[in-house]
């Protein structure tokens, strides 16, 4: 697809090659294909001729199928690099894992998850040793970095952290869930790798399991497609359809989920500037004590704005005042959702200690959708009105 085309039309076209007489793309559940014939007296492999990345045909849905090819390739047009989808960003990450084959892994916080991911890892690599990212590295490591960080939506310097990894030698994957392009693109950044779990902004409905791994060359597409091969961890069918028919609105909805985000969050910035006793728009103070968000952050180590040069990231956090504000506020709201994931079209709120008992049960994370930006406003200001009078009549 030509580089000088919007990322808008890309979207829609960049899969042409693989299409065919359906605008609106079909749904194959077929798992095998019928061989080729071969004429009489002569002998060829049915396969004889075929690329996995560019498939002609298929043959069984663990190598390739026509949907997830057509995901494949329009997820890699988006980043300049080569695509593989998978059945969930999990699978996606320890795909990636085997792939690289690191002797440590330096990592901080983030997807508690992917913890959990590198200690299952170590059950195949019992040597494999985990260290800080600001610990010194050497060749043969791997930084693992997610950036945006789940849950707060803070950004970390991805140049700074390609530059230490290869001058020791070392790989750099990038967790960019919270921020996929549009928004940034790791490769401008010199990463390795680039992870998503496609269920969040990618699928962006809510309603498929997925996960991407996209790397910079043939040679390693080929090796994890391999991998993915043998380990059996690919997306479905109808998961590779749903990511299809995402992809084509998903400039549309990632754009208005960023906006309607930075604004929510500088105007929750402006409460939790407002002291107790005090009111912001009709919102009361002392409810709020911090606002975690892209546009919101110190500029003096490194400078975010540069790194997301589509916008910033529509999930953040916000830290109530204490944890009763924290655990009512979510089942204050009239139109925003207490549930755990992100990246849907509708504005989701979770109190973080049900997914993760470590963090501050003060903390709150927001995934904001494409609703109309001052119905959001109104139902914050409906929720934080009432836990303040709830809270008075104790």
């Amino acid at each position: 697809m030509a580089k000088s085309q919007k990322v808008e039309t890309r979207l829609i076209h960049a899969d042409h090659e693989f299409a065919d007489d359906h605008i609106g793309p079909a749904i194959s559940v077929s798992t095998t294909f019928r061989y080729p014939e071969i004429g009489r007296g002569e002998w060829r492999h049915v396969a004889t001729g075929w690329d996995n990345l560019r498939p002609n045909r298929h043959f069984y849905s663990r190598e390739t199928v026509a949907t997830s090819t057509r995901v494949e390739t329009i997820l890699g047009d988006l980043h300049g690099g080569y695509a593989l989808i998978y059945s969930s960003g999990s699978a996606a990450a320890f795909s990636v894992l085997v792939h690289l084959g690191p002797k440590r892994i330096a990592l901080r916080d983030g997807y508690s998850g992917f913890h959990h991911i590198v200690g299952d890892y170590r059950r195949i690599n019992p040597n494999l040793k985990v260290i800080d990212l600001d610990d010194e590295l050497c060749s043969g490591d791997l930084i693992w970095l997610e950036t945006p960080l789940n849950p707060t939506g803070e950004v970390r310097d991805i140049v700074h952290y390609v530059r230490k990894a290869h001058a020791a030698g070392a790989k750099i994957a990038i967790d960019a869930t919270l921020a996929p392009p549009p928004l940034q693109n790791p490769f401008k950044c010199g990463a390795d790798v680039i992870v998503h779990s496609a269920s969040k902004y990618i699928g962006g409905h809510s309603d498929v399991l997925a996960g991407v791994a996209v790397v910079r060359s043939e040679e390693a597409w080929r090796d994890l497609w391999n991998i993915r091969l043998n380990l059996g961890n690919n997306a479905g069918s109808l998961e590779s359809w749903l990511l299809l028919r995402s992809l084509r609105t998903f400039s549309l909805r990632i754009s208005k989920q960023s906006k309607n985000a930075t604004q929510l969050a500088t105007w929750l910035d402006q409460i939790s500037k407002t002291p107790r006793g005090k009111t912001f728009d009709g919102t009361p103070g002392g409810t709020i004590r911090r606002v975690w968000h892209g546009s919101l952050q110190s500029k003096k180590k490194f400078d975010p704005t540069v790194q997301h040069e589509g916008g910033f990231s529509a999930t953040f956090g916000i830290l109530m005042e204490n944890a009763f504000y924290a655990q009512r506020l979510p089942e204050s709201f009239k139109l925003i959702t207490h549930a755990t994931s992100l990246g849907g079209v509708e504005t989701l709120i979770e109190h973080r200690i049900h997914s993760d008992e470590k963090d501050d049960a003060r903390l709150l994370r927001i995934s904001v959708g494409i609703e109309d930006i001052e119905d959001l406003k109104a139902d914050f200001r409906l929720g934080l009105n009432a836990i303040v009078n709830e809270k008075a009549k104790l």
